[in-house]
Formats: structure tokens, C-alpha cells, sequence
């Protein structure tokens, strides 16, 4: 026999001692593995969920319970939800869309508190329902769906945008110039700008619940003077105007709910307090720092 043969036999003998020898730790892998799948119990969770169909008006709202096994399921309240609807029931129906706390869709009543259910950690108390409910006081759509068309109709109401005058956006040629702005002005934003509209302040004011219709809410004045403080805006003393009168911003009466619920850690209430200030002359927006239109000239 030559010695090529010699030598692609040898490796071909070792080839499939090779493949012998995985199959065989990859079966005593799997076979270790299956014993401590079949042995961890199920920890299962009862989540108890508003629900109401507006397409059957006969009915009453009522609280629909579901178990849910934790081993098989992520930590946050929203992924039980999405559980839920994928394996259990259907028609259950939420908003959600980012799971990362920024869109601010998923945000309802879960254990008494408003909060995001997407960074909202299941309770692991096994023994205890979590009770899920809409946002308080607010028209429900279905299940836990909230009516927010006046939240965002309040939110348009102070124009949410840079406003100047157009001969100041301009430069002589007729280009668009940006706005410049200092360090310190641009710091003053910060706690402000993070505001992702998620409601859940505005929904946790008893003057909210009470006058909705006329008093703005924490989320939309907090709003209002992320624009009113901004150095490149000079539109101040008109978006302070369409706020004199009595129930607008005076219906605050620092109960602070709106501060102890934001899911974000921001402060309504604080920037409630200053527009007050600005209203009742007790304070003034202080001039820019830097030029914000120094570019054009």
C-alpha cells in the first residue's frame, strides 16, 4: 500500500473518532440538561387586567385574571401583556411599541401606580395579584387603552415649537441660519426636553381629574416652559399671555403626585413653580448669554 493511502486512512480513522467522541458529549450534555428543565417548577403569576369592549356597551368593565409561568416569560409587566395576548388571549389590547421607555405608548395603572410597563418589573410575590388598570380618570377606548385626543389637543394648544420672528431666521442672502446657544442656556433644558408624553403625570393630578378640560397638566406645562426658557425662543411674552387665567396653571395646587409617578424621574411640578413665577412677575426670562442669531450678522 502506498503511503498517500496509508495516510488518508489514518485520517479518515481519525476523523470519525472525532465526530464520535461530540456526539457523544453533545448527547450527555442534552441528557444533563433535560433532568433540570423537567425539575424546575412552574412559578406561575396572577395578573389581574381591566378589560371593557366598547363593541358590547351591555357590558360593565370588569377584571379578567391570568396566570402566567415567570420561567418561561421576560421580567417587565409588558412582557406578560404581550404573552398574554400571543398565547392566551387575543383580544386583549395595549398600546406599546418601543419596550425601551422612550415612546412613552405602553404607560398605564399597574399596582396602583401610573408607570411605563415596559421598565415596570413584574412583582415575583407569586402569593399577591398585580392588579393592571388604564390610566386614571381618562376615557378608555378598550381594555387598557386610554382616550388621549385631549391630552395632545392641551399639548397643541402651546405650540410646541422654536418660534421667532422670519426676518430673524434669515440671513442677508436668504439662507436659513441656525440658532447659536451657550452651554449654561442649553442646560437649562435639561429635565425638561426628556418629557416623552406619556400622560402618566398629568393622569396622577387630582386637579387634572377635576378640571381636564381647562387646566393644561403637569405634562403640558412642563411642556410650555421648555420652550418658554429656551434661550434661542423670543415668543415668550405670547405663550405667557395665552396663559393668564385662572385655571390654565393656578389649578396646581403642588400636590406633587405628578413628580413621585414620572417613569423618567423629571419634575413637573418644579417647572410648574416657575412658570407662576414668570405669570406673577416674581421672576423674567433672562437674556441669552450667547447671540442666537450672531451667525446671520
Amino acid at each position: 500500500m502506498s503511503k498517500e493511502m496509508q495516510l488518508l486512512r489514518l485520517l479518515r480513522g481519525n476523523f470519525v473518532q472525532t465526530r464520535c467522541m461530540h456526539s457523544a458529549h453533545t448527547m450527555n450534555a442534552a441528557a444533563a440538561v433535560a433532568p433540570e428543565q423537567q425539575q424546575k417548577p412552574s412559578r406561575l403569576k396572577t395578573l389581574s387586567i381591566y378589560r371593557w369592549n366598547p363593541d358590547k356597551p351591555q357590558e360593565k368593565p370588569y377584571m379578567q385574571d391570568y396566570q402566567v409561568d415567570l420561567n418561561t416569560c421576560g421580567p417587565m409587566v409588558l412582557d406578560a401583556l404581550i404573552k398574554i395576548k400571543n398565547e392566551i388571549d387575543p383580544t386583549l389590547t395595549f398600546r406599546r411599541s418601543c419596550r425601551e421607555g422612550i415612546c412613552g405608548s405602553c404607560s398605564m395603572n399597574i399596582g396602583g401606580v401610573n408607570t411605563l410597563a415596559c421598565i415596570s418589573k413584574i412583582d415575583t410575590n407569586l402569593s399577591k395579584k398585580s392588579k393592571i388598570y388604564p390610566l386614571p380618570h381618562m376615557y378608555v377606548v378598550k381594555d387598557l387603552v386610554p382616550d388621549l385626543t385631549n391630552f395632545y389637543n392641551q399639548y397643541k394648544t402651546i405650540e410646541p415649537w422654536l418660534q421667532r420672528s422670519d426676518s430673524e431666521t434669515r440671513s442677508k442672502s436668504g439662507e436659513v441660519q441656525q440658532f447659536l446657544q451657550s452651554v449654561d442656556d442649553r442646560a437649562k433644558l435639561d429635565g425638561l426636553y426628556e418629557c416623552i408624553l406619556c400622560a402618566c403625570c398629568s393622569t396622577s393630578c387630582p386637579s387634572y381629574w377635576w378640571n381636564g378640560d381647562k387646566y393644561l397638566g403637569p405634562a403640558v406645562l412642563m411642556q410650555a416652559y421648555r420652550w418658554i426658557i429656551d434661550s434661542r425662543d423670543n415668543a415668550t411674552a405670547k405663550r405667557l399671555d395665552k396663559m393668564r387665567d385662572p385655571f390654565s396653571v393656578f389649578r396646581c395646587h403642588t400636590i406633587m403626585n405628578c413628580t413621585r409617578t414620572c417613569p423618567k424621574g423629571l419634575n413637573p411640578g418644579k417647572a410648574i413653580a416657575e412658570v407662576k413665577k414668570l405669570l406673577g412677575g416674581i421672576a423674567s426670562k433672562p437674556a441669552p448669554e450667547l447671540d442666537p442669531v450672531a451667525l446671520k450678522k
